[in-house]
């Protein structure tokens, strides 16, 4: 049962007034009945406070959220294609490809502009191949410490050039303007996922001028090119983006009945074909750190949509899986999104008592696996916005295989016998197993010091006690447990993994042996799947890498450095007045491509 202190009794009271007809029209009503003379208005939050605007610094969600509406790279994903697939954004197309993978040669759009600033002295600026030269080597300036470095370092032809004594004004090979619209990036060597980098803000296109003019403090003074520009910015607190009315960008996306699309996404892609972005005038970004603030005021119509209803609140709104009737009738609609993430469960190899890969061992990572309930994790603890993890990738990564389904199921049986035939048979008088020598055997998996990780902690001693085996827990909190385990010293913990680029290899790296001590915190090193890992990553996407897929997925289920755990479905609502709505899986907003109904808008909240 679960127990509700004052703070959250309060807020369910408030929730459920909200839930039924209200009299009270919230302040959101006044801006949108009053919206003729300022157009169309997106409202949102954010749910952290932004750092700063700068795409070579930028790296928080929130930032990243607004520089991806303030700057342009020269690639971006086609908003409806699923799979994923790059398109032209600032290039007129997706590159030349030459050298074998090792040469890139992209076309620039002619008539792209900056957003006015004083730093052009009155003049419209355009984007040149220059420029994306200049953006790309700022990634390499020392005083920066761009966390977006390693896109490219070690990678670019000649960049050794610019980490010996870095200016911008350094020319390598790897980077070249062969002419006012022409770029020509060359490789050391074929990186089958650079395309990606070219579509994060990070690669967006920044001007010399404005950069200098205010130097040390460019992340207070955005200027880009992308649909929108900075209008009023009140730091962690309040946001205003304005249309970009210098923006050229016109909408080209997968037609209705493309690949991966629906019968809704046919709709959103006739609706927005050929039109110029953005649909809306304005953005209105709140900073709302607080999830019941955040629920609140979706609730009472302050934002436009809600994405990842945190699972505390799930069952205020969501009802046997569906929208609560009172929300359904206001017109409200329930998404499911399957977040670019995997939860798993990963236990040290190096571990004196469940490291090894000997047969003994073996049996009893398996049985921990086999003793793992993802049904009752699923519909108790993630209240059934979750699928179960058959492999490391989750739906829409590149690599993902809808057909494959893991070996190891959920099979106590199987794992008590697994363990009676290797050793682990005898017990000790409170009834546990002990070790093969008999010698004490007790379990220690660390968690988070919260309410989710106390959760957490009961389920997994639930599974493990039915199958007679120990498990203390040691509580942290998750950035020491993290620091821990990159030094070997954590037996098993839960962790989970959001792509940085929507491909396998980003995933299947969490086991590759040289990467030990960084992100495979299992240390898992297992020759066969090295091998297979280097392979893949030489290849695209296709049969010949689906193949060394499946063979590293049984390699891992085999040997059980990890128990795959659950990739979540995000519980995303959207008001009814939204139009052309569909969460991407790697870009973080839609704003450019939403519409608002404003008088739908008017007549549902004066209706509540």
């Amino acid at each position: 049962m679960p127990i509700f202190r004052p703070a959250a009794l309060a807020a369910a009271a408030l929730l459920s007034t909200l839930l039924h007809a209200s009299a009270t029209v919230p302040a959101r009503a006044a801006t949108t009945t009053t919206a003729a003379g300022e157009g169309k208005v997106l409202h949102m939050f954010l749910s952290t406070s932004e750092a700063g605007l700068d795409p070579a610094v930028g790296s928080d969600l929130a930032s990243l959220s607004l520089l991806e509406n303030l700057f342009d790279p020269l690639l971006r994903y086609d908003y409806l294609a699923r799979p994923l697939k790059l398109q032209g954004n600032t290039a007129t197309a997706l590159p030349i490809v030459e050298e074998g993978g090792r040469s890139y040669t992209f076309h620039i759009r002619p008539g792209i502009y900056f957003t006015p600033d004083p730093a052009f002295k009155g003049k419209q600026r355009e984007v040149t191949a220059q420029d994306y030269v200049y953006s790309l080597t700022r990634l390499y300036d020392p005083a920066l410490k761009s966390p977006w470095s390693f896109l490219f370092d070690g990678k670019l032809l000649g960049d050794a050039a610019l980490k010996t004594n870095f200016s911008v004004d350094t020319r390598i090979p790897g980077l070249q303007a062969l002419d006012r619209y022409t770029l020509r990036i060359r490789l050391t060597e074929a990186d089958n996922n650079f395309l990606f980098y070219m579509a994060t803000p990070a690669t967006g296109v920044v001007a010399r001028e404005v950069i200098e003019a205010y130097p040390g403090q460019a992340g207070n003074h955005p200027v880009g090119t992308g649909p929108f520009m900075l209008g009023e910015w009140k730091h962690s607190d309040r946001i205003v983006l304005l249309k970009n009315p210098a923006s050229t960008a016109v909408f080209h996306g997968t037609p209705g009945n493309g690949p991966g699309t629906s019968a809704a996404d046919g709709a959103i892609g006739a609706a927005l074909e050929g039109k110029t972005l953005p649909r809306v005038d304005r953005v209105e970004v709140k900073i709302a750190e607080e999830f019941q603030g955040r629920m609140l005021g979706f609730l009472n119509g302050e934002y436009d949509y809600l994405e990842q209803v945190p699972e505390s609140m799930t069952e205020m709104v969501i009802q046997n899986g569906k929208l609560k009737p009172a929300l359904a009738a206001r017109g409200m609609e329930l998404y499911r999104f399957p977040v670019l993430q995997t939860y798993y469960m990963w236990m040290n190899m190096q571990d004196p008592l469940i490291g090894g890969y000997g047969k003994d061992k073996l049996a009893l990572r398996r049985a921990i696996a086999l003793s793992y309930n993802s049904a009752e994790d699923i519909a108790l603890l993630k209240k059934g916005f979750a699928i179960k993890a058959e492999s490391p990738l989750p739906p829409n990564v590149l690599g993902y295989d809808p057909n494959y389904r893991s070996p190891v199921r959920y099979d106590p049986a199987l794992a008590n016998a697994l363990l009676d035939k290797y050793g682990y048979a005898r017990r000790d008088p409170d009834g546990f197993r002990t070790q093969p020598n008999g010698a004490n055997l007790t379990l220690q998996m660390s968690s988070e010091a919260t309410v989710s990780g106390r959760l957490r902690d009961e389920l997994w001693r639930k599974c493990l006690n039915a199958i007679g085996l120990r498990v203390v827990f040691k509580s942290d909190k998750k950035t020491e447990i993290i620091k821990a385990s990159r030094l070997g010293k954590v037996q098993m913990f839960e962790s989970n993994w959001v792509a940085d680029f929507p491909d396998g290899e980003n995933f299947y790296q969490l086991l590759y042996g040289p990467n030990a001590g960084r992100a495979n915190y299992a240390r898992f090193n297992l020759p066969a799947y090295n091998e297979r890992y280097e392979q893949a990553r030489l290849l695209t996407d296709g049969p010949a890498r689906q193949k060394l897929y499946f063979e590293m997925n049984q390699l891992i289920h085999a040997y059980n450095p990890w128990v795959p755990l659950t990739q979540v479905l995000s519980a995303d609502i959207r008001q009814p007045w939204l139009k052309n709505y569909k969460r991407h899986p790697v870009e973080l907003t839609q704003w450019r491509y939403l519409d608002v109904d404003v008088a739908e808008s008017a007549r549902t909240l004066r209706a509540k």
